[in-house]
């Protein structure tokens, strides 16, 4: 292993704290889940010891098959100290330049500094507020202000939130600077870094609908509203509207990924007002399966969808839909993209004229969205973390993605492998 964890970095499981979770209703899915042994991790870490290498012929450390990014650095669980990983996101320090990339895991969330790309280091972890051995075991993560803030499904693990101006002096074990506890167990968050409002979804309040947070002053967040009309909502973008659509230039505006009792939909919510919030559309849309996660093309006028079971239920190759959000109270299905895989997608985001897409077991994926217009998606780039198989199944691979550092890297986050550091060539 790489000799990289800060020396107060930790993993739970070791001091025997850590029951493998049960799985609870639609999560059971994530039994599946099983990441390589220590003998095959130390084989292949074998054919890559210094975690770089670049994508020749197809493969990179004549193990993963790529296109178009090579491989900068990579870390293992053990070296994040995690036993499971999940989510990601990151942060650029104001005062230093330095990129950070923050990763969820079963023992808290990890602090990694990417700013020497082929060098990353753990800097620290933030337990779980709670670690409990009978619920799902991941967390989700999202930045405002300087500030992480972190829910998971854990009970009752409730908001996180920890000032990463604290990196610069401190490692090891960190404590969090502020708790919220209004909500016991959460799925997801998202931020609308224009308004400093934090949307909190699946959690055990709202119908498990949006739970709004204001979070304008990090360590003092207060509720702030409920919308609970959608029912179940899985995730969420929530933006002050700049798109095409006149009618709702400068209100908040939520797009759900709304997998809902009645179905699965992408529904459109004005939050403007967080004691009314008002419903504007609700779409269904064929071969359905799990309404994931999805998110708007810079201007606001397209939005790329998921389904996470589609996959599985259809018998389809990773699809993403394309929504034309000209229109808000009228969103239009106006294309489909299947690639040449079989994984479930995951997480998309997208920068410039590029969507990241993490499907779990074939990796990542970048689009091209310069014929979005006319409902196409081009693949262009691949990296695939998951060598085994393209399989439609949770039994590993990539959870997540970040392209946002200020170095040109992305950050790509995996269950059973821990972090990858990639560059597009």
């Amino acid at each position: 292993m790489k000799a990289k964890i800060a020396t107060a970095t930790i993993a739970l499981m070791t001091a025997g704290i850590f029951v493998a979770p049960l799985a609870s209703a639609h999560e059971q899915a994530y039994d599946q889940v099983s990441p390589p042994t220590m003998e095959e991790r130390q084989s292949e870490l074998t054919a890559a010891p210094d975690g770089q290498s670049k994508c020749v012929h197809g493969l990179a450390a004549d193990t993963y098959a790529c296109d178009g990014i090579d491989m900068l650095d990579h870390l293992w669980l053990e070296d994040l100290g995690l036993t499971f990983a999940n989510d990601m996101w990151g942060w650029t320090d104001p005062a230093t330049g330095k990129d950070y990339a923050i990763i969820g895991g079963t023992e808290g969330t990890v602090f990694v500094d990417v700013s020497t790309p082929t060098d990353a280091t753990v800097v620290g972890i933030l337990p779980a507020h709670v670690l409990d051995p009978h619920r799902p075991y991941w967390r989700d993560i999202k930045v405002f202000d300087n500030h992480a803030f972190v829910v998971s499904e854990q009970i009752p693990h409730g908001l996180q939130v920890f000032d990463l101006t604290r990196l610069r002096d401190e490692t090891g074990t960190l404590t969090e600077d502020a708790h919220y506890a209004e909500f016991g167990k959460a799925h997801n968050i998202n931020i609308n870094e224009d308004s400093g409002f934090a949307y909190v979804i699946g959690t055990n309040t709202c119908a498990g609908g949006l739970h709004m947070v204001d979070i304008s002053s990090p360590t003092s967040p207060a509720f702030a509203g409920c919308f609970d009309e959608h029912g179940y909502i899985h995730d969420t973008q929530c933006v002050t509207y700049a798109g095409p659509d006149a009618d709702y230039t400068g209100r908040e505006i939520c797009v759900n990924s709304n997998a809902a009792s009645d179905g699965h939909f992408v529904s459109v919510v004005d939050v403007t007002d967080k004691a009314s919030p008002a419903p504007i559309a609700r779409m269904s849309y064929p071969d359905s399966g799990y309404s994931h996660q999805g998110w708007f093309t810079p201007g606001q006028r397209y939005f790329l969808h998921g389904d996470e079971l589609d996959e599985q239920g259809h018998g389809i190759n990773t699809r993403t839909r394309i929504w034309d959000m000209t229109d808000l109270d009228n969103p239009r299905h106006t294309g489909t993209f299947d690639n040449e895989t079989t994984s479930i997608d995951h997480n998309i985001y997208t920068e410039r004229r590029l969507a990241y897409m993490s499907n779990y077991t074939s990796g990542l994926r970048v689009y091209h969205t310069g014929k979005i217009g006319m409902g196409e998606l081009k693949e262009v780039a691949h990296f695939d973390v998951y060598p085994e198989n393209d399989n439609a199944s949770f039994e590993g691979g990539a959870w997540s993605n970040y392209p946002y550092f200020k170095r040109d890297i992305v950050g790509v986050s995996t269950m059973d492998r821990g972090l990858f550091i990639l560059k597009l060539k």
